[in-house]
């Protein structure tokens, strides 16, 4: 598809609708939130990211723990419940 021109129209509002080979060919479903840049002679339109990108250091940031350390049967303890708990709603 790369070689095959497409043609789209630019409504009174702006608005532009992508042609329906290039919706499928990126997996791009309605309501899909994208970046719009202006590059050189063209526009450039990027999907937003789901997450915003993170360091590590932010990472281990949001979980930190508050409290004793627990050692490894603790933590194993803390999963199985919330397995059963998410099992049950």
């Amino acid at each position: 598809m790369a070689s095959e021109r497409l043609t789209t129209v630019l409504s009174t509002k702006g608005q532009v609708i992508l042609p329906k080979a290039i919706r499928e060919e990126r997996q791009w479903p309605a309501g899909m939130r994208l970046t719009v840049e202006a590059v050189a002679e063209a526009v450039l339109l990027r999907p937003v990211p789901v997450f915003p990108a993170a360091g590590i250091d932010a990472l281990f940031r949001s979980m930190r723990h508050s409290g004793a350390a627990l050692c490894v049967e603790e933590m194993q303890a803390a999963v199985a419940r919330e397995a059963e708990r998410r099992a049950r709603d």
